[in-house]
């Protein structure tokens, strides 16, 4: 084959490709918002078995294309309300499509000075959304699990580095003991980093929260006080998943500080509440951390998967995270190498398509998709709260709903379970305070106050249907 015959070859190929996930795009609205076991059984079986003889490029993509999109979770369109998942923007989910195009390693300038580039400005950029410390590092990661791992990384190593213990070198057999402290509500990322990082679940020393869900300050400036002094990481929070509630950073920051401890803050989607005038009131005090994580593919709306990991000590991310052998870098490389400060050593750059979400909302965008979603989470709670039998769990700070149907966990259960088979919108469930409710999480752009509505007609319906007697209900 031709150079120009593959090439043409290839831009019918892509073009196609294209053509598919644009159709999807602008239908996935009107589609059911989760597949039923019908569709996911087909998408098994028309996917098949491993065949002996290839196949021509464009009939692999027409036959994925047709198997699997009957299977589609409707996560990029305006009815979805789980997992505080975000469907990707126009621009990033192009620019996407270019970064597998191009199929660059983002690991070094070595391997793509383009991705290096697009990541250290895109870096710098969310560091002012953000108001961190702009000497602050960062690593471009998969998401907040790998975000929180990189920096309770770089914490381990400074605690046991001020009592001049190196795990990277030494490990941590024989190592100081390492107390972590973190609010009850922590997420399930923190334990696991924990784990991974060898210091094991036994270290956190769990601290209550208070009704809101945010830390309570008080016990925890006793928790540390009353503990050994020893090398502490304290783990608070932005955005608690259940309530979206925020930690008072100044007070929990300044009780941490007493004991010396790192101050880590989970802020996978509520860091993004700094980006919005309205609310970035509750991230005050927070830029004095010493590290911190969030998400693109929440409220920044980028395609999976993108996360961010921050972190005020340059030098202790990158002792727990560079990796140096003779043939991966040189004396004169001067750009920044991504690969020095995350987990992997090959992977995409998902820097071209955080630097275009960035550049297609702008400060006053990014501001109006959160204020947007907030107002829709508002909106959820107001017209959910006037029907009878229906409670909303506290108030609505950022874009989390917390429902409960009537007067057990089984009438939630079974709210939940019918309005994920109606079709119309997709939300989970969650267990707070002992009772199970709805979780409704606010954070894509399409969504609408027309998309709010029909929702909450969706999940009367449910409640309707879930509930036993006209009394009730």
């Amino acid at each position: 084959m031709s150079t120009n015959d593959h090439a043409t070859g290839l831009t019918g190929l892509l073009a196609d490709a294209a053509a598919r996930a644009a159709r999807y795009r602008a239908a996935v609205g009107d589609l059911p918002v989760f597949p039923d076991a019908a569709a996911i059984h087909q998408a098994r079986a028309r996917l098949g078995a491993l065949r002996d003889e290839p196949a021509p490029p464009e009939t692999v993509v027409a036959e994925l294309a047709d198997a699997v999109e009957p299977a589609l979770v409707g996560s990029t369109g305006p009815r979805y309300f789980g997992f505080v998942i975000g469907g990707a923007l126009d621009s990033a989910t192009a620019a996407d499509m270019l970064a597998a195009g191009w199929d660059q390693n983002a690991h070094s300038p070595r391997t793509s000075p383009a991705a290096a580039v697009a990541e250290e400005v895109a870096g710098d950029w969310l560091k002012d959304l953000f108001g961190l410390p702009p000497g602050a590092s960062f690593a471009f990661t998969t998401g907040a699990q790998a975000a929180q791992t990189v920096c309770l990384a770089a914490a381990r190593y400074q605690v046991l580095a001020d009592k001049g213990w190196d795990p990277e070198r030494s490990g941590l057999t024989g190592a100081p003991k390492i107390r972590l402290v973190a609010g009850a509500g922590r997420h399930v990322t923190i334990d696991r980093a924990v784990r991974l990082l060898g210091l094991g679940t036994e270290s956190i020393e769990p601290v209550p929260l208070g009704a809101d869900g945010a830390i309570d300050t008080g016990a925890l400036a006793r928790v540390l006080a009353d503990g050994p002094a020893v090398p502490t990481i304290v783990c608070l929070q932005a955005g608690e998943v259940n309530t979206g509630a925020f930690d008072d950073f100044r007070a929990a920051i300044e009780a941490a500080r007493r004991h010396g401890a790192w101050v880590h803050v989970d802020g996978a989607f509520g860091l993004w509440a700094a980006a919005s005038p309205r609310t970035r009131h509750l991230t005050r005090g927070v830029a004095a951390a010493d590290s911190w994580v969030a998400d693109g593919h929440k409220w920044l709306n980028v395609p999976y998967d993108s996360g961010y990991a921050f972190c005020a000590r340059p030098e202790a991310h990158k002792a727990a995270m560079a990796a140096t052998a003779p043939y991966l870098g040189g004396p004169s490389e001067t750009l920044r190498s991504p690969g020095d400060w995350g987990l992997e050593s090959s992977r995409r750059a998902r820097g071209f398509a955080t630097w275009a979400a960035l550049r297609e909302l702008g400060r006053e965008g990014i501001a109006a998709l959160v204020d947007r979603c907030c107002a829709h989470a508002r909106r959820f709670a107001d017209q959910l709260s006037a029907i009878d039998g229906v409670d909303v769990a506290g108030d609505v700070v950022l874009n989390q709903v917390l429902v409960r149907f009537g007067a057990d966990d089984a009438l939630t259960e079974a709210t939940i379970a019918a309005v994920q088979r109606s079709g119309v919108c997709w939300m989970g469930g969650t267990t707070w305070r002992g009772m199970r409710l709805m979780r409704i999480s606010v954070s894509g752009w399409r969504t609408t106050e027309a998309d709010v509505d029909r929702s909450v007609q969706a999940i009367l319906t449910a409640w309707r249907a879930s509930c036993p007697s006209a009394e009730s209900c």
